[in-house]
């Protein structure tokens, strides 16, 4: 997945020595204007903005939905963000509110939001169309003062079905808070996957009944050392419910049959015959394998699968399959044959990384390409045999990686800065592989040098909002030029919510207060998500051009490259 190493002349690494560096700390551009509809991000299809007409929303607005529990749940969410009252069902908007319909002549996730002054009309085919309109309807109004919505029509839909983020739990655990705020604020643009990267060689983070090993050990752990940490069924079950309410939905991943040392160190009659697994704490990769030749695989493979599949109502499993370096390609080949098997049988879709390709392939399975360069045969292959992609390109979308030469993260397929993050088109990035056949597009934010909240939203915002809008927009309106513009109009409603993102240089970042900005509800559980005009924690010390209140470890003696084989590394 992220080679720690890439075979680099000598040459070459003193040319990248010699060449002048770029740090995230210069100085980001600051303006004052005022944010209208031209800077809802994503770019909807269509927005028609009317300056003569403004809705001001009164205290205790009143709000109807279709008579339909999925709309009445999003009028809800609606009525904890505007302070109205409970939402009655009804089929028409009421002079001076709000209405959330559902319209068969709609997609389910495509949605057309109106306001004129005589309120707001959020049309939608489904329940998540019609939360995505009120995303939108959230950028439109103002993060303090009297809440007043410009006029608009709106029409809207997404381009890809897939639009996600990864988070590794594995290399350094987080708590269930912290996934709920990533939730809420990858809700804020539309994205609607979670991808959870729940096992690895230096953790296993997921409760199983049938081998309790693999918690009382194997989750003991973590990079770095420190106490590691896993999921209860009670917890995983939480954050599935809390990203459902969101519309977002939970893809567990189980790493195999290589990234398993973890599940090795607490079963060892799993590993290959004469191996000794230790617990690891490191950074390296490509070491550990699971054997498919020992009697007690079969029902490793067979109970893990199974307990995560019960646990998740979404459609896909996640297996891995990546980074197997030490193990035979019949062996890798019946490992992985299985798992797709499994996971059939339980009524989900096989979702792995692109290595997956190079063994048999179950109907259905998911590719998630993740390598950097334009060719790749054996996912050519596949998307010729009738599989999709998921298209991760670790040189575009690694939220891992720094956004410039210095600063925090990491470099083997960087620096990506939020123009790189953003200057790129799934549906032509790879050879053989055509928007037809792309199910949608991830960044994935691997672990090894995060773990606290704020390391994790520096480094995926801005360049999540790229993505964002990569997944959601037409191709037609993509421009760097205007994309920055949306993109800095964002600033005040991160503030507000006391998102510790990068400001990066090259974006003009809006430092007016009264800006438009999102309001995140207080969840009833215990989350962590704020209202936007209490922030959640004061802003960071320093001002806007400093790095953020996050380590920035040492590389480990990593070789740093901005390029790697056409075959792809991740």
């Amino acid at each position: 997945m992220r080679w720690r190493w890439v075979p680099l002349a000598l040459g070459a690494i003193t040319r990248i020595a010699a060449l002048p560096s770029v740090a995230v700390r210069t100085r980001a551009e600051q303006v004052r204007r005022p944010i209208g509809v031209a800077d809802v991000l994503p770019a909807p299809v269509a927005a028609v903005a009317d300056e003569t007409a403004w809705f001001p929303v009164p205290a205790g607005v009143t709000i109807v939905t279709t008579a339909d529990p999925v709309a009445e749940r999003v009028g809800t969410y609606l009525t904890e963000l505007v302070g109205g009252c409970a939402p009655r069902p009804g089929n028409a908007r009421p002079a001076g509110g709000i209405a959330l319909l559902l319209d068969p002549a709609y997609e389910d996730e495509a949605y057309a939001l109106e306001v004129d002054a005589a309120g707001v009309t959020i049309r939608a085919g489904g329940g998540a169309g019609l939360f995505w309109g009120v995303q939108t309807l959230r950028q439109l109004m103002p993060v303090s003062g009297p809440t007043v919505v410009p006029g608009v029509r709106i029409t809207d839909r997404p381009r890809f079905a897939y639009r996600g983020v990864m988070l590794d739990v594995a290399r350094h655990f987080v708590d269930v808070a912290t996934v709920k705020r990533l939730i809420d604020l990858v809700a804020l643009y539309k994205l609607n996957h979670l991808h959870l990267h729940l096992t690895d060689d230096q953790g296993w983070r997921i409760v199983s009944g049938t081998w309790p090993r693999l918690v009382s050990v194997g989750a003991a752990t973590q990079v770095g050392g420190g106490p590691g940490g896993c999921y209860t069924a009670d917890d995983y079950r939480q954050i599935v419910a809390y990203a459902q309410e969101r519309f977002v939905t939970v893809v567990p991943e189980i790493d195999l049959p290589g990234h398993t040392n973890a599940a090795l160190v607490a079963y060892p009659e799993l590993a290959y015959p004469g191996v000794r697994p230790k617990p690891y704490t490191g950074t390296r990769v490509g070491f550990s394998a699971l054997c498919p030749h020992r009697t007690r695989t079969e029902a490793f493979l067979t109970d893990v699968l199974g307990e995560v599949a019960a646990m998740t109502p979404g459609p896909y499993l996640h297996i891995g399959g990546d980074e197997a370096f030490r193990m035979p390609a019949h062996d890798y080949a019946a490992i992985v044959t299985r798992a797709q098997q499994v996971v059939a049988r339980h009524g989900k879709t096989a979702v792995g990384w692109h290595e997956l390709a190079e063994a048999p392939l179950h109907a259905g399975t998911v590719l998630q390409y993740w390598g950097i360069g334009s060719r790749a045969r054996a996912v050519t292959a596949a998307v010729a045999a009738g599989h999709r992609v998921i298209m991760s390109p670790a040189d575009r979308t690694y939220l891992d990686q720094r956004y410039s030469w210095r600063g925090p993260g990491r470099l083997w397929a960087g620096p990506i800065s939020v123009e790189r993050a953003y200057d790129w088109d799934p549906a032509s990035y790879l050879a053989g592989v055509d928007e037809s056949v792309v199910l949608g597009v991830e960044a994935p934010l691997w672990t090894e040098r995060v773990s606290t909240q704020d390391e994790i939203e520096y480094l995926a915002f801005p360049r999540l909002a790229a993505l964002a809008e990569i997944g959601w927009s037409p191709r037609a309106t993509h421009d760097w030029v205007t994309f920055r513009h949306r993109l800095g109009a964002q600033a005040p409603r991160w503030e507000a919510l006391g998102v510790a993102f990068a400001r990066v240089p090259g974006v003009p970042w809006v430092s007016d207060a009264a800006a438009p900005s999102p309001r995140i509800p207080a969840p009833r559980d215990g989350g962590v998500a704020g209202d936007d005009r209490t922030p959640r924690r004061p802003p960071r010390a320093g001002g806007p051009d400093v790095d953020p209140p996050a380590r920035s470890p040492a590389d480990d003696g990593e070789v740093q490259a901005w390029w790697a084989p056409s075959y792809g590394v991740r």
